[in-house]
């Protein structure tokens, strides 16, 4: 683990991540980089050093933040909005130093209606429940208003945390985690160099369940290859049957050119899995999920089925369906859902039938010449400005 930095605040800072739920979020900065950072799938935090952000200085942020909220406050009134005059006024009164935070108070408020906050880098609870505690209830005391206040954390800490620590960071306030599952299969987090193991993800599961937080498990399609894909789908749905996470959140494995898998890969000692087979993997870990009442939710570019989505166990056959209604296509038109998918144009496979988004589709999959051979190849080009 990282040491605490110095002493000296040097002013408001942000991280670079946030789930894309938090997008409205006021994402607040706890720690710094990652305290684990050797999985080979992750492109984020390489190089880095993690560190620990005294709580004087996340709470300094917690003022500055509170600060500009009040002078936008002021500003707007009764009004809807604020004038372009008074915000062109507001930034040549603010300091440089303040007008990081001002920059975050404006979207917050205007964006997100201060509903929600996030706490940063990737693994918040790493630091001292004390701290976390203490720096919960300065944000409580600034923002009552806040409806969520959520985090990232790896299940290797939450196993070695006390139950009432856990309980007491959710009654200051922490009420949702999101956590890394990525895979129930040993082999498979064993590989990819996650750093824990399918028991330790279960236990760390039902504890944040046990304390009254809200989870939010990730899982990573894909992350098997063709080798151990019905591994990965076989033993993630059994995780998350003993887990029953409030939300499960699909982050297909896309292999940037900067993670340590890309080796793997290039080498031919990792066969990634096509899109198709990605689906025929989430169809067989769907089907396997039994007795649980998450939300399963497919929010990300990265995903190619954003309409497979739903409530367990209401919805799963309306999600098995978007699964089988995909690998029964004639293959020309699955190769079509895949480029508009990656270009933006489709969400659902519904837009299909959409005579302006199919005419769109088809250009550019005439200019980029797909063929069922290289349709997985630049499909995975143009998703690389996602990563």
């Amino acid at each position: 683990m990282g040491s605490t930095t110095s002493n000296l605040y040097c002013g408001f800072e942000q991280g670079p991540i946030r789930p894309p739920n938090e997008a409205k979020s006021l994402l607040l900065r706890i720690t710094r980089n990652c305290p684990w950072n050797r999985c080979t799938f992750c492109p984020v935090y390489k190089g880095t050093r993690f560190s620990i952000r005294p709580v004087d200085h996340v709470k300094k942020d917690i003022d500055a933040i509170y600060k500009q909220v009040k002078r936008f406050q002021k500003l707007v009134g009764d009004a809807v909005q604020i004038p372009p005059v008074e915000i062109r006024k507001t930034i040549r009164e603010t300091s440089p130093e303040d007008y990081a935070a001002l920059q975050t108070a404006y979207h917050w408020i205007f964006t997100g209606g201060m509903e929600s906050i996030f706490l940063q880098d990737a693994n918040s609870l790493v630091i001292k429940p004390a701290h976390i505690v203490e720096i919960l209830k300065h944000l409580k005391k600034r923002f009552p208003e806040v409806e969520r206040i959520t985090s990232y954390a790896r299940s290797h800490t939450i196993a070695r945390m006390r139950d009432d620590d856990l309980i007491a960071i959710g009654k200051a306030g922490l009420n949702r985690i999101h956590i890394g599952l990525e895979s129930g299969s040993d082999k498979i987090l064993k590989m990819v160099k996650k750093g824990s193991t399918k028991d330790i993800h279960v236990q760390a599961g039902l504890k944040v369940k046990k304390a009254g937080i809200e989870l939010s498990e990730y899982i990573m399609p894909g992350l098997g290859g063709k080798a151990l894909s019905r591994e990965h789908a076989v033993e993630t749905a059994d995780a998350l049957n003993q887990i029953n996470p409030d939300f499960i959140r699909l982050r297909t494995l896309r292999i940037p050119k900067n993670v340590p898998l890309f080796k793997e890969y290039q080498e031919g000692r990792f066969e990634r899995c096509s899109d198709i087979e990605v689906v025929r993997e989430i169809l067989m870990l769907t089907e396997r999920l039994e007795g649980i009442t998450s939300y399963v939710a497919s929010d990300h570019i990265m995903n190619l089925l954003a309409d497979f989505e739903g409530s367990l166990p209401e919805d799963k056959e309306r999600m098995l369906k978007v699964l089988r209604t995909f690998l029964e296509m004639e293959s020309e038109r699955q190769r079509l859902f895949q480029v508009g998918r990656r270009l933006c144009v489709f969400s659902s496979i519904s837009d299909l039938d959409d005579p302006r988004r199919l005419a769109i589709t088809q250009k550019a999959f005439r200019d980029l010449g797909v063929t069922q051979e290289n349709v997985d190849e630049l499909t995975d080009e143009l998703m690389k400005r996602f990563i």
